[in-house]
C-alpha cells in the first residue's frame, strides 16, 4: 500500500537533498574553523549527513496518519476483531510503513551520492564506501535491528494516540527527541565528551548514530557488537512497553455513537 506512494517519495528525495547539502556546508564550515582533532573526520562526517538523509524515513517521529483516523472515526475498535494478534499487527504495519518510504528514497539518494558526485568531482562531497566488508556486514545487522527498534518505538507511539485521542502532543514530543538525540541535526561524536557515554546508551541513539559509525568504521570489533546489543535490548523494552500499554489501553476503550 506504501509503496504507491512514488510522487510523494520523489518530493522527499529532493528535500532530502536539499538538506543535507545545506548540513554538509555547515559542517564543512564548522571544521574549517575548529581547532584540535575532532573524533570524527569530515568526510565520516559528510558520510554520517548522507546515512542520515537517506534513511530519515526510519525516524519513529510521527504517528501513522491511517491509526489517527480510525481513533477520529471510532474504527480501532474493528481491530479487536481481527483474528489476529493486536500488537503484531501493529508492530508489522509500522514496519511496513516506515520500510516503504525508506526504500522509494534511499536507493536514489545513495546512487547519487555515492556513485555520481565523484564523477563530477565532488569526491570530497560524497557518500564515502564502509570502511571494510566486515563494517559492511554489522552496518546490515544494525540496519535490521534499526528497522525492529524503530518499528517497536512508533508502535508504542500509535497507541498512544489510542490513549491521548489526538496525535498532537505525542508528534511534537517525537520529533524533538528523535531528531535531536539520533544525530540527524548534529552528529554524536561532536557534542561535549562529558555527554558521549549517555548519548551512546540512550535509545535514539541506536537509530542513526551507532549504524553510521559502524559504517565507517568509527565503531569495530567489540564496540560495534555492544553497539548491535544496545539496539536489541531497546527493542526488546519498547516491545514490551508496547504489549503492555496495548493490553492496558484497549481494554479501557469506550466507544460511543451510533
Amino acid at each position: 500500500m506504501m509503496l504507491q506512494y512514488r510522487a510523494a517519495a520523489l518530493a522527499g528525495i529532493v528535500t532530502q537533498f536539499w538538506f543535507g547539502a545545506i548540513m554538509v556546508m555547515a559542517l564543512a564550515a564548522f571544521y574549517a574553523s575548529g581547532k584540535g582533532a575532532p573524533p570524527i573526520s569530515l568526510a565520516q562526517g559528510i558520510t554520517y549527513i548522507w546515512l542520515g538523509q537517506a534513511f530519515l524515513g526510519l525516524l519513529p517521529w510521527n504517528v501513522d496518519n491511517d491509526v489517527s483516523e480510525m481513533m477520529r472515526s471510532g474504527n480501532v475498535g474493528y481491530e479487536r476483531l481481527r483474528p489476529v494478534d493486536t500488537y503484531a499487527y501493529w508492530f508489522a504495519r509500522a514496519a511496513a510503513w516506515r520500510a516503504s518510504g525508506t526504500l522509494l528514497r534511499c536507493v536514489p539518494l545513495i546512487a547519487v551520492t555515492a556513485l555520481l558526485f565523484p564523477l563530477v568531482g565532488l569526491t570530497d562531497w560524497s557518500l564515502r564506501p564502509p570502511a571494510d566488508p566486515q563494517a559492511l556486514a554489522l552496518f546490515l545487522v544494525s540496519m535490521l535491528c534499526v528497522l525492529l527498534l524503530t518499528s517497536a518505538i512508533s508502535t508504542v507511539i500509535n497507541i498512544s494516540v489510542v490513549w491521548m485521542l489526538t496525535p498532537l502532543g505525542i508528534n511534537g514530543i517525537t520529533q524533538s527527541l528523535s531528531v535531536l538525540l539520533s544525530g540527524m541535526v548534529i552528529p554524536l561524536p561532536l557534542f561535549p565528551r562529558w555527554a558521549q557515554l549517555m548519548l551512546f546508551v540512550q535509545p535514539f541513539a541506536s537509530l542513526v548514530d551507532l549504524p553510521y559509525r559502524i559504517y565507517f568504521g568509527n565503531l569495530r570489533g567489540p564496540a560495534a557488537l555492544v553497539a548491535i546489543g544496545l539496539q536489541l535490548f531497546w527493542t526488546a523494552t519498547f516491545v514490551a512497553l508496547g504489549r503492555h500499554f496495548m493490553s492496558s489501553v484497549m481494554r479501557r476503550i469506550q466507544m460511543q455513537g451510533g
